[in-house]
Order: structure tokens, then C-alpha cells, then sequence
């Protein structure tokens, strides 16, 4: 048995630094001697110690601990977002909750970390880490020493765009009451006079930012949790998760102590989550994986710095500083980081020994320090670990319940900050678990983002290598594309297009063409992304060249990443069953297509699609492309159980083809003998040149009118080359998804994911016209006829922005605080140029601003006179100036169409 003296005790047995470890740890002879001997900075020694000390913190005598037949939650890991969502659950009384660990409690990635506190986030992420960041506070305060220390956070920025990226995050986070101040080269000096400015352009101070040390509050949960009642078992292997053949839901997990069964199954095994989710059948796809993550620890602290130093993170060079139990802590966010564990599996015990710190790795990213820091160059060289974490394909964290097993739920990929995120995923995970839904906007970070592809190993390891230096880049809007593992997904038009002078983006993993470079020529270098910005994109003149195509010519957009689902039954059943779950009438003619949102029983969108009715028994559900496995095991949840209805994920069998611009049915009319003068939302199989079976519809989505013809992928290539052969005539061009996107803001047409969510009902989005209350049933009607009768309490709206000049000014791109007579009152969510009326055009929801009594504010409903006020005056928050903007209610009616006369660009073309 363990046991440690005095000053452990009083630390709760954290991670101590090597000085603290030499000098102040006293230790039986139980423990290996090299915890009393030299330590060094061997990467391995140093992890395993502290691993040691920390988990004697939670020994115990299990001699006597029998393995329980059945719990009700079981966890997989004991790392820190394990015990988070075991604290959770206690704290709401659930506590039949057992937690399994392969090693000891805290050994794995939770082991070691850079414990630093950031609220200076994207708004989706600063309230999980508000909420961390106020539960450690209130752990320090109950007496539980976790470290906890709010010394703020000063951030850098070295470039004119990184002050800019800056400037427009402190606009919405300052929106949103977070204090953040915009400090100059002067004022920086004196807030932190040990600090190389020279080549500094600006910085932001954010008070509220704090420290805590990882480990003890690792060890502090796990043990709240258990004393309330949680069960934890060490040294535990789980070998297997057993599902239900008839409904696909957690049944038991099987381990190398016994077999226990369980209702729910929390994945939080953190680097091991991904071989976890392997051992199951179905197999769970978790795409996380770890990546070297290199920390130096300075052997002391220099004298003329405060022990309260803040936060330094200098973004432009990867990294960060923070006090350290005395000492002097900095980590890197690599540009390029290396996979950890690549050649072999990760190992399930003594991982450290198998990490390497190579001294001509780290010396380079330490000067990068030093420079900032010149006191450091008096001080000894410092000790460097390499402790990896989680990363994701995406950069953002995976939580949520898996789509292939019911009831198997996940917390990983924390990439690069375990403790910063843990409280308040904690919390989201386990008010999922209590309420069978989750209560807080969480479609960011929902694991059903990804397909099966994102877990492929050889994907993962190249994509991680450029996510970790993403945690501190510059991620222009639309324009900071990944470079590794690229071209998964093709349309088979994608070498045809790359010839054409496409520039790529990836949804979903698809290749989509962003826009078409018109000056390229066969046989030079492909186009490319030019450098990001801020302010009008660099392409942005071939985009209006595509607007004027599908304005007054013909555009030809590929838009083959939609997800694509077919509903039949044997009988009529699927109409039932699509009432249930559409809010909007789908019981339509054969034929006919009909837009409607799927919600859920609060009014909110599950799903925003067009069904297309082709037989009495069958539908045609074409959704948004990120909605491929979440919508997929949505309407198989509520699949009747007589197995009458059964789905087809068609994605990949149709390539599609949006026709858009007014010469668009004579272009087609020479392709076809059909008649092609199709009534509004409607369908018609086709003949097109000598390609059968092609799905033409009547809607485009972008507005404006055309078709979309889904066509077999075997006569893409065909129907391609046929449209561009044909339609030179009649001024044909390749259109891009920016330029697509472009066109649906300016036509009030809100986007999956960025204004359509669970948490966003039809009413709200001006799209109450599209839910039929006249129903007899379907899921949310209760809550949507309640909405209806009271109000709402925000509403979407489209703002012109006026007195911006868009060849000078900095662009708004979404995130940008709305302000109504002073008052913040919402932000846009998505925004573009609108290319008919020259101005740039934002979507956003507004609501009554907070008053002293908020619950009181909350009941003032946003009606339109509200809105569109005329003695209502808006402006719009773009990096810290405002400009005036002009709202609607509707698509603007009366938008000038310029009748100018379009001449296409001549680009040559092999077929």
C-alpha cells in the first residue's frame, strides 16, 4: 500500500513539479527509487511519476471489491471528462454509475496539461468553458485545492489580420459579456513589462481567464463522484460492448474482471476511444486521435515575474506561457504536428516510454518562447514532455450519442485542452443521458458530423497534422482549406471541373468546387486558393462572372454532396410515417415535391429537406450534406417496429446538377424530346442527350429558377459535356458553392447548421408558411401551435449593410454582434454579397434585449412592427466598427435586376 507524507497530502497529490518532486516528497520504500533518486528529463520518468503520486490520492484497499452483474451507466476511462460526467450524474442523483479504468484513475491523457482556462472563444465553445471555468472556482472555494487561479490571458497578434481576427472576436464576445479589452503596444508594456513587443501590432486582455492544475481537478471529480456513490474499478480491460440484435442498444459490457449490463455506455476513453468503439458490433466510428504535444517547464520562476503572471498566447508563433507551480510553463499548437503512436497500436499501459523528445524538435519551438520572453535566456534549458492528446478531423470536440448503438454515448477529442472543455461537456453529457436529449445547442460538436470514413486510421493520422496548429491559426472564412487527406470523396465530375479551373472545399469529406478560376488554361498549374482575407476575397471577381451566368445566362453548379435518402414501403405505410415526422403536408401527388422541416418535440428542426413523392409507396428526401449519418439514424430511431418502412442512403448513386439561369429549359429543351416546362416543385424522369433515367426537378437552391437533375453517376460525364457543348450558345459557365451560397443569403434562404438547428423552431425562421397545423399529428405540433398562438421570442431577419465599401472595408462573414438603438440584441449567422443590390447581406436572429428582469425580457415577444420599427435604428458590429444596416422580414421584393448585357469568359474545355 502507498503511502505519502505531509506536503502530498496537503497538495491532494497532484502533478508537482520536478523541484517540488526532489525537494519536498517523501516517500516509503514501496515506491520505485527513482522518485527519490535524480530526476531527470526523461519524458517517460517524468509522466509515470507524477502519474504515481496523483493516483495514490485515490488508493484503496480492493481486495474485498466485487465486480458488480449490473449498473445502470457504465464508463469507459477515469480521466477527467469520465469523472466530469460522473460528477454530474451524482449531483443530479444518479449514481447506480460504474467507471472503468485500464490503468488508474487519471492515467491516460488527463495525466498532464496545460490546465489554461480560455473564454476568449468562438461563442459555441465559451459557454462549455464558462461553465468549467465557474465549477473549478467553486471546487477552490468548497476547499478542494485544484490550483484554480483567474490571472487572465493577454493574446497576441504579430500581423495586421491577426489583429483583425481579433478585433472581430472581442466585438461578439464583448456582445455577449465577456470583459475583453484591445490593447496597444504601450499598454501592453506596462501590464506585462517582461514581454518582447517590438514586432507586436496589437493584443487583447481577458481578466477572466484562469489556471487550475489538471490533474487534481481529475482527481477532485473522481473523488465527489465517488463519494456520492459512483463505483470505480482499476486495472479493468473491457474487451467488448454487447448490443441488442433487435433494437441495436447497449446490452453488456464484457471485461477481464467479468461481465456487467447497462442501459447507457459513456465512451470517454479518450486516446483508446476509437479502438473501444472497434469493439462493438456494430462497430462505433469515434475519428479522434492523438497527436505529440510538447510542453517545457522552466526549472524556476524568474524573480521579476509574479507568481499571478496571466496567460501569455502568442498565436502567431504556436504557443503559450503560464505560471506553473512556481515555475514557468510553455506549450506549442505546431503548424505541423507529428501523430503520436504511429507505426503500432496505442499502447493500453506505460504509453510515455514509447514518446520521444527529440531535443532538435523542441529547440526551435523554445526559441520562439525566448524571443517573447528574453528574461528566459538566463535561465537553464527547461524540461520538455511530450504528453499527446485527442484530435479530431475537425478540430472540435466529439460528444453525443453514436449513430450506430443505441445508448452509446461519447466525450472525446478534446484536442490539446482536456480540462478547459471537461465541466461543461460533463455537464452536457450527462443532462443528455437524464433527459434523453440534449438541453443546450450542441450540433457543433455532435458525433453524427463525421461518416465512416473520418475513422479510418491512415485519415486520421494525416489530417491531425495540420489540425493541431489550426487550435492558433487564422482561419479565414471560406478561403483556410485542409491540405492532408484530401480527395476521399469525388464527384465523377471532379477531374472535368479541376480542368475547368476549379478551387475545391471539403464538406463532409466531399470535394465541392468553391469557384472556377475562368483565366486558367490547360496544361498550367492548377489554380489554388490565394492567401485568406478579411476583407473582399481575392476571387471574388470570378464569382460575380458566375452570378451573371445564372442571372442571365446559364449556371452550372455541381451539387452531388447532398445527402440523398429513399423512403418506400410495401404499401402506403410510408406516408404515415413521414406525417409523423414532416410539419409540413407530404401527403402530395406523385410527382410533386414539397419543402418541409422534420422537428422535434420542442419545434425544432431535426431535418430541413425536399421530399419528392415518386410512387404511392416511395419518397425521394434530399437533405443538407452535413446531415448524411445524423438524419440517416434520426428517422431509423423512429422506424415503425413491424420493419414495414425501410431507408436507402442513395448519396453516392446520383450525381446532381444544378441548371440555373433564365435560358436554362432552352438549354435543356435541345437535350431532351420530354417537355420541360415543369410546374414548380415538381419532377419528371427524363431522357437527357442519351442518358436515361435522369431526375429532373423544378427548384434550384439558390433562388433563382432552374432545375436539378440527379443523374446516374455512370452519365455524369455525359450529361455534363452535353450541357457545356450545348450551352455556349446560350452562355454557360461553371458556378462555384460560394457563389451558390452567395445567392441563397440574398434570397433569405437560411442554411443547415448555421440558422436552422434543434434549437431553432419554423416560426422563428419565417418559415411558419411551410408547417401545416391543419395535421392531425406530427412530432412538435404541440409545441409549434403554442408558438404560434404566443409568439416568438427571437426571429430571423436579413440585414443590407449600408455605407460599407466593399473594396476598402473589412467584410462581415458571420458572428458579428446586431445592435437595435444601442442595444445588442442578436448576431448574424451567415453573410455574403448581395450581387443585385452591391452590398453586403446578413443573416441573423435578433430577440429583446436583456433587461435588469431577464425572465421578464424573455416573455416580450418579437413581433414585426418590433423588427421593422421605423424609429428603430441597426448596426452591425464588424471588427469594432458599426455600420448601418437596413432590415427585412421577407426576401427583399424589389431588387433591381441590372440589365446589363453578359458576355461569358472563353475557357477552353476537354471532354
Amino acid at each position: 500500500m502507498l503511502r505519502l507524507l505531509n506536503y502530498c497530502e496537503y497538495k491532494c497529490h497532484g502533478v508537482l513539479s520536478i523541484k517540488q518532486i526532489k525537494k519536498k516528497i517523501f516517500i516509503t520504500q514501496q515506491i520505485s527509487p527513482t522518485l527519490t533518486s535524480k530526476l531527470n528529463d526523461n519524458n517517460y520518468r517524468y509522466l509515470s511519476t507524477t502519474r504515481a503520486i496523483s493516483n495514490s490520492y485515490f488508493y484503496e484497499d480492493k481486495q474485498n471489491q466485487r465486480f458488480p452483474k449490473h449498473s445502470q451507466i457504465v464508463i469507459a476511462g477515469a480521466g477527467i471528462l469520465a469523472n466530469s460526467v460522473a460528477y454530474h450524474l451524482v449531483i443530479n442523483g444518479w449514481n447506480d454509475v460504474l467507471v472503468l479504468e485500464q490503468n488508474g484513475i487519471g492515467s491516460g491523457t488527463s495525466n498532464f496539461g496545460s490546465g489554461t482556462l480560455g473564454l476568449f472563444k468562438p461563442v459555441a465553445h465559451r459557454k462549455m468553458i464558462s461553465y468549467s471555468l465557474e465549477l473549478y472556482k467553486q471546487l477552490q472555494a468548497d476547499g478542494h485545492d485544484i490550483g484554480f487561479k483567474q490571472c487572465g490571458s493577454i493574446n497576441l497578434a504579430q500581423t495586421k489580420d491577426r489583429v483583425i481576427a481579433l478585433q472581430r472576436r472581442v466585438a461578439y464576445n464583448k456582445a455577449a459579456g465577456l470583459h475583453c479589452e484591445l490593447l496597444e503596444k504601450k499598454k501592453l508594456k506596462n501590464l506585462y513589462p517582461n514581454i518582447y513587443t517590438d514586432d507586436i501590432e496589437g493584443a487583447v486582455w481577458v481578466p477572466d481567464d484562469a489556471i487550475v492544475n489538471p490533474k487534481l481537478v481529475c482527481m477532485t471529480l473522481a473523488h465527489i463522484a465517488k463519494k456520492g456513490g459512483v463505483t470505480y474499478i482499476e486495472n479493468c480491460h473491457i474487451k467488448r460492448v454487447n448490443t441488442n440484435p433487435h433494437d441495436k442498444s447497449v446490452k453488456s459490457i464484457v471485461t477481464n474482471l467479468g461481465n456487467v449490463t447497462c442501459e447507457y455506455f459513456v465512451n470517454c476513453a479518450g486516446m483508446w476511444a476509437r479502438d473501444l468503439g472497434l469493439k462493438c458490433h456494430p462497430q462505433v466510428n469515434i475519428p479522434a486521435y492523438p497527436a505529440q504535444h510538447f510542453y517545457a517547464i522552466t526549472s524556476s520562476l524568474p524573480e521579476c515575474l509574479s507568481s499571478n503572471l496571466p496567460i501569455v498566447r502568442d498565436y502567431d508563433a504556436h504557443s503559450y506561457v503560464r505560471e506553473w507551480s512556481g515555475e514557468l510553463m510553455a506549450g506549442w499548437f505546431e503548424l505541423e504536428a507529428k501523430p503520436a503512436f504511429e507505426n503500432f497500436n496505442i499502447p493500453h499501459g506505460d504509453w510515455a516510454r514509447h514518446l520521444m523528445v527529440e531535443k532538435s524538435h523542441w529547440i526551435p519551438l523554445w526559441n520562439k518562447i525566448k524571443h517573447r520572453f528574453p528574461i528566459l535566456h538566463e535561465l537553464s534549458e527547461p524540461t520538455v514532455i511530450n504528453c499527446p492528446d485527442n484530435f479530431t478531423p475537425d478540430g472540435r470536440w466529439i460528444l453525443g450519442e453514436a449513430a450506430e448503438v443505441k445508448n452509446y454515448f461519447v466525450a472525446v477529442g478534446m484536442n490539446g485542452n482536456s480540462v478547459q472543455g471537461a465541466g461543461g461537456i460533463g455537464k452536457a453529457v450527462a443532462e443528455w443521458l437524464i433527459n434523453g436529449e440534449s438541453t443546450q445547442e450542441l450540433l457543433p460538436f455532435n458525433i453524427q458530423r463525421f461518416l465512416e470514413l473520418h475513422n479510418n486510421k491512415n485519415y486520421l493520422q494525416q489530417r491531425i497534422k495540420e489540425v493541431v496548429g489550426r487550435n492558433y491559426g487564422i482561419l479565414y472564412p471560406h478561403q483556410c482549406e485542409y491540405k492532408y487527406a484530401r480527395k476521399l470523396r469525388c464527384s465523377p465530375l471532379y477531374s472535368v471541373l479541376e480542368n475547368h479551373g476549379a478551387v475545391f472545399g471539403i464538406k463532409m469529406a466531399y470535394e465541392r468546387p468553391l469557384y472556377f478560376d475562368s483565366t486558367y488554361k490547360i496544361g498550367k498549374k492548377k489554380p489554388i486558393m490565394p492567401a485568406g482575407s478579411y476583407y473582399k476575397p481575392k476571387f471574388f471577381d470570378f464569382m460575380k462572372e458566375e452570378f451573371q451566368a445564372c442571372r442571365e445566362g446559364v449556371g452550372i453548379i455541381d451539387m452531388s454532396s447532398f445527402c440523398k435518402i429513399e423512403i418506400k414501403s410495401k404499401n402506403t405505410e410510408v406516408v404515415d410515417y413521414l406525417q409523423k415526422l414532416s410539419s409540413n403536408d407530404v401527403n402530395i401527388p406523385i410527382g410533386s415535391i414539397t419543402h418541409t422541416g422534420m422537428q422535434n418535440e420542442h419545434g425544432g428542426y431535426e431535418n430541413d429537406c425536399m421530399l419528392v413523392r415518386k410512387s404511392e409507396n416511395s419518397y425521394f428526401m434530399v437533405s443538407p450534406t452535413l446531415q448524411q449519418t445524423r438524419i440517416y439514424q434520426w428517422m431509423s430511431k423512429h422506424l415503425p417496429n413491424d420493419h414495414s418502412i425501410w431507408l436507402t442512403d442513395l448519396t453516392s448513386y446520383y450525381t446532381v446538377i444544378n441548371v440555373v439561369g433564365p435560358k436554362g429549359p432552352a438549354l435543356l429543351s435541345e437535350l431532351t424530346n420530354s417537355d420541360i416546362n415543369l410546374q414548380p416543385f415538381s419532377y419528371k424522369i427524363m431522357n437527357i442527350a442519351y442518358a436515361s433515367d435522369v431526375m429532373v426537378m423544378s427548384f434550384t437552391h439558390t433562388g433563382e429558377p432552374g432545375y436539378c437533375l440527379y443523374i446516374p453517376t455512370e452519365y455524369a460525364l455525359h450529361v455534363y459535356s452535353k450541357l457545356i457543348d450545348i450551352g455556349r450558345d446560350y452562355g454557360v459557365r461553371d458556378v462555384g458553392i460560394l457563389t451558390q451560397r452567395f445567392m441563397r443569403i440574398e434570397r433569405f434562404i437560411p442554411f443547415w447548421a448555421e440558422e436552422l438547428t434543434p434549437f431553432v423552431t419554423p416560426f422563428e425562421t419565417g418559415f411558419g408558411h411551410s408547417v401545416d397545423l391543419q395535421k392531425s399529428f406530427f412530432i412538435g405540433k404541440n409545441s409549434l401551435v403554442k408558438q404560434k398562438l404566443n409568439g416568438v421570442n427571437k426571429r430571423l431577419v436579413l440585414f443590407i449593410l449600408n455605407d460599407l465599401d466593399v473594396n476598402k472595408d473589412v467584410w462581415a462573414w458571420g458572428g458579428e454582434p446586431v445592435y437595435r438603438n444601442n442595444e445588442f440584441v442578436g448576431t448574424l449567422t451567415s453573410c455574403g454579397y448581395g450581387f443585385t443590390v452591391d452590398k453586403l447581406v446578413g443573416l441573423g436572429f435578433i430577440s429583446r434585449p436583456e433587461t435588469k428582469n431577464h425572465k421578464y425580457s424573455m416573455k416580450i415577444k418579437v413581433t414585426t412592427d418590433y423588427i421593422m420599427d421605423p424609429s428603430a435604428v441597426y448596426h452591425i458590429d464588424i471588427a469594432g466598427r458599426l455600420f448601418p444596416a437596413k432590415p427585412h422580414v421577407l426576401a427583399p421584393t424589389a431588387l433591381v435586376v441590372k440589365n446589363k448585357k453578359y458576355t461569358p469568359t472563353p475557357v477552353n474545355f476537354i471532354i
